[in-house]
């Protein structure tokens, strides 16, 4: 088995965020999901878990505490999409599932188009779409 990833958030309303992740078009697995949980599948080996804060609180030590309505951020969840108007289509997805724009659609140099958009609860879902172009001229040179 290959590494696998799972974002693990606080949420005030588990109803709510997982309204949210539904409208994403990801897919609940309710073999991890409960009244203190929800386990959506985003891809084969990525995953997000929205924790009742109360549940989330329990996985922390040293006085931490989870950080809803804070105003700080700690990380920027960053997804890619297989094409262009996919970005387009996420935003207004997140938006149909209660969620708010982060940061407006842009493209920040040719070939990249990208936006961010903000959850129920705040945390913030940067989606991006790259052209074969560009990928290219990323890549590392060979030697």
């Amino acid at each position: 088995m290959g590494r696998m990833i799972f974002v693990n958030l606080p949420t005030a309303d588990l109803a709510t965020a997982d309204k949210f992740y539904e409208a994403l078009g990801f897919t609940k697995n309710p073999a991890f999901s409960d009244e203190n949980a929800t386990s959506w599948i985003i891809d084969e080996n990525i995953f997000v878990m929205s924790l009742q804060q109360e549940f989330f609180s329990s996985f922390l030590v040293n006085g931490d505490k989870p950080g809803l309505g804070s105003g700080q951020r700690e990380a920027l969840n960053a997804l890619s999409s297989e094409t262009r108007d996919g970005v387009d289509e996420f935003v207004a997805n997140a938006q149909a599932g209660g969620g708010s724009i982060y940061r407006p659609a842009d493209e920040p140099f040719p070939g990249m188009y990208q936006a961010a958009v903000q959850d129920p609860d705040g945390h913030v879902w940067e989606i991006s779409w790259m052209s074969p172009e560009a990928l290219q001229s990323m890549e590392a040179p060979e030697g």
